[in-house]
């Protein structure tokens, strides 16, 4: 019997790796090829039939959307599960990606268990799932499916209801692992929670450059953006029970224009410390590295840091 053959498409390497190491762990069975963009991706599915199709929005050359809209016009294709994996979650997105043809939507920042969901839900509907659950592990961890650090180590460290114990060993992570929180019920649901005010001034200097939205796999913060360079930014966000982990995927949200569209930057988060030089901070920094290859997306940062180097060499009344 031939294996399961699924096509990873995203610009950006790390989500690649995360989305087949996952697929890998849980289906041993499982084949996985990736592509860069659209555009190498069409080419791929001329040459090789697949099973299933993974794919990103914001694509330089071709957009998922446009990869998806050229599948449903090949007779060869038109039936094949085709999942969006993007951080595009809007309402007009998501209608938008149906009316086109997408067989199902996971919305970045995702756990493995959301994207394991909906590969199961598309293989099933084509009567291929029974195959690859015959060969997936009798006992799963269920901590696995929760958090992006586990896909990429393999879930060997996985341990339930004690997140913050995983990265401990880090020396980023140590700081802000290290205080002594209570052992209460991670906090799933962070989406209702009220905004959170940007901290003092002693907590957020002067020259930050403004406020965004981080969301990750355990909810929605606020933060308050400290510094941004072409390839990462640092964020300080408030402290809540569910502490954020290394490597775990990350959107990044910011206003741009007048007409306060929504800038969505994909990454992760690389490093995690202690605002404070203290145990008990009740702020964190984070360091978020981009992931993204798009074009426009990188010609918005840029920009951001250009108008940045602007104010801060601007004295009002010089």
């Amino acid at each position: 019997m031939s294996k399961i053959s699924v096509l990873v498409v995203d610009d950006a390497s790390f989500i690649r790796d995360l989305v087949k190491k996952c697929l890998r762990n849980y289906f041993p069975g499982i084949r996985t090829e990736d592509a860069i963009n659209g555009k190498k991706a069409q080419a791929m599915l001329a040459k090789e039939a697949f099973d299933l199709v993974l794919c990103d929005w914001e694509m330089p050359e071709m957009s998922g959307l446009e990869l998806l809209t050229w599948c449903r016009e090949q007779d060869s294709l038109k039936t094949m599960p085709f999942i969006m994996v993007t951080s595009r979650g809007d309402k007009e997105n998501v209608v938008q990606a149906i009316q086109a043809g997408v067989s199902g939507y996971v919305s970045k920042p995702f756990t493995n268990e959301q994207l394991l969901t909906k590969v199961k839900q598309a293989l099933n509907k084509i009567g291929k799932l029974d195959a690859l659950m015959n060969s997936a592990p009798t006992k799963m961890n269920s901590a696995f499916g929760n958090d992006s650090l586990s896909a990429l180590t393999g879930g060997k460290a996985a341990v339930v209801g004690s997140a913050p114990a995983a990265p401990a060993a880090n020396p980023f992570a140590k700081p802000a692992a290290a205080a002594p929180a209570p052992a209460a019920a991670p906090q799933r649901g962070l989406l209702n929670s009220p905004p959170v005010k940007a901290p003092a001034a002693s907590a957020a200097p002067a020259s930050g450059r403004g406020q965004g939205q981080l969301r990750l796999p355990g909810g929605t913060q606020q933060c308050v953006i400290k510094a941004l360079s072409i390839k990462e930014a640092l964020l300080v966000v408030k402290r809540t029970d569910n502490l954020p982990q290394i490597l775990d995927s990350a959107v990044l949200d910011l206003e741009q224009g007048d007409n306060a569209e929504i800038a969505r930057l994909n990454g992760y988060l690389h490093a995690v410390v202690a605002h404070e030089p203290k145990p008990d901070s009740e702020w964190l920094q984070l360091t978020f590295r981009f992931v993204d290859q798009d074009a426009q997306k990188l010609d918005y940062i840029s920009r951001l840091i250009a108008r940045g180097t602007a104010q801060k060499h601007f004295v009002p009344g010089a």
